[in-house]
């Protein structure tokens, strides 16, 4: 199992970040390089506990689909998503979410995954998904902090 850890400062909210952590539209825009689409589940708005979502997206030329289920909530300062469905063994992501000063906001991710194939796929984690999950983390992060940091988040219709 192979684990990433991400830290963003943002300087908004807290109840801010973690909405729009929570942001299909959002989440939908930060991936656009990977054609990703909210498919099934819930498809748009803000996603709550026992939500399920099936993400379908272009990674490393194939079109691969993912469902993932929001399995724990404590609102506004967690929350965690597991894989239930996808080409992981196994895949959870759990969000944090911290008052860090007056307006601003600790966000932590930490993302553990296992690639299926054995030994096969210890080798790809270490040689190539983790490298790759953490860069796609890291845009979503920069992207969430740039619509919190500004009047953006206003455009969301579930932010409303």
């Amino acid at each position: 199992m192979t684990e990433i850890k991400l830290e963003t400062l943002i300087y908004a909210p807290v109840p801010r970040c973690f909405d729009l952590s929570r942001s299909i539209d959002l989440h939908k825009l930060s991936t656009q390089k990977t054609e990703e689409e909210a498919i099934a589940g819930k498809t748009r708005g803000l996603i709550d506990l026992g939500e399920t979502v099936t993400w379908r997206a272009r990674h490393f030329g194939v079109m691969q689909k993912m469902t993932v289920k929001i399995t724990a909530v404590q609102a506004p300062v967690y929350f965690q998503d597991e894989m239930i469905k996808g080409i992981f063994q196994s895949f959870s992501h759990e969000h944090f979410f911290e008052e860090s000063s007056q307006d601003a906001c600790l966000m932590q991710d930490r993302l553990l995954f296992e690639a299926p194939l054995g030994f096969l796929g210890r080798l790809a984690e270490k040689w190539v998904l983790k490298e790759y999950l953490q860069n796609l983390l890291i845009e979503r992060n920069e992207m969430i902090k740039a619509v919190a940091e500004s009047e953006q988040w206003r455009e969301l219709p579930e932010m409303a």
